[in-house]
């Protein structure tokens, strides 16, 4: 028993050693790996050179590059230098917004360049109190939403059509182009007075009213605050009734493409006294203010 207690502790104490020196190999060597991070940092540390960017003029300068989609870098460079931005033309190549294609502008500004040259029409169908139809035509200019011309007849004829289209523009501006449905009441007539008042026109796409969204838009603003609520007798009737909504939505109805603003502008009155005025007999209102008493 005394042999083999004895070999049994060479052998325990020849492990313990081997552990104690792999564990002392370990540290040391991780030490090592610790110290030559510390040291590599220390080597590669920031010794001057170009300061690095504020992070408001990197989100300004991506800012500008997806505000104006036909600028370069030169073009965004020279108006940080006039905002009082000192900086590399490399280092707004650098932030700049990358884009795939030919630089080109986004829809709502092309509609935005070409809304004076673009009015829209469409025809709206009215049941009166004796289930008679009647046809009601609206012409709306793009530009500021605003309605320029409004008709109603028992029976909407290309060449009535026609005659209400030279009675739109006889006198003001023309568009260059009209939108329009696939309506087979914009016969040939109609096509030849846009023809001789030179206006181009553009129908939409069949089954596609999303084409004509503004005046469409329109009528159901018509339908909803107006007509909904009304019990029409005859032409003359409803002609009144659609003649108060149009001064009411060109003067006085505030709209969310307009920030808020009539398509007529209307002045922000801020002293006074408020008072409203009825307008379709009540169904709504216009808030303006009066000189107190």
């Amino acid at each position: 028993m005394g042999w083999l207690t004895f070999i049994f502790g060479l052998v325990l104490g020849a492990a313990l050693h081997s552990l104690c020196r792999r564990s002392l190999v370990a540290a040391l060597l991780g030490l090592h790996g610790h110290v030559f991070r510390v040291y590599w940092r220390w080597r590669c540390r920031a010794r001057g050179g170009r300061p690095r960017l504020d992070p408001q003029v990197i989100e300004l300068i991506q800012r500008m590059s997806l505000d104006n989609p036909l600028w370069g870098a030169p073009r965004i460079h020279g108006e940080l230098l006039r905002l009082g931005f000192q900086l590399a033309q490399s280092s707004v190549s650098k932030y700049m917004i990358r884009r795939r294609g030919r630089p080109t502008q986004n829809w709502t500004n092309f509609l935005r360049n070409n809304a004076k040259s673009i009015a829209a029409i469409d025809l709206l169908t009215v049941r009166t109190a004796t289930f008679d139809c009647l046809y009601a035509f609206v012409v709306l200019s793009h530009e500021r939403r605003r309605i320029l011309h409004v008709e109603v007849a028992a029976h909407a004829t290309a060449l009535w059509l026609a005659c209400q289209m030279r009675e739109t523009f006889k006198a003001g501006p023309k568009p260059v182009f009209v939108v329009r449905d696939n309506d087979g009441a914009y016969g040939a007539s109609f096509r030849n007075a846009l023809r001789e008042l030179g206006i181009d026109d553009r129908p939409t796409a069949p089954h596609s009213p999303w084409q004509n969204g503004h005046v469409e838009r329109l009528i159901g603003s018509i339908r909803r605050e107006c007509l909904d609520h009304q019990l029409i007798w005859s032409a003359s009737h409803l002609r009144a009734v659609l003649r108060d909504y149009a001064d009411y939505y060109n003067n006085d109805r505030t709209h969310l493409a307009l920030e808020k603003n009539a398509p007529n502008s209307r002045a922000v009155e801020a002293h006074g006294r408020i008072v409203s005025l009825p307008v379709l007999g009540g169904l709504h209102r216009r808030y303006r203010r009066v000189p107190g008493k």
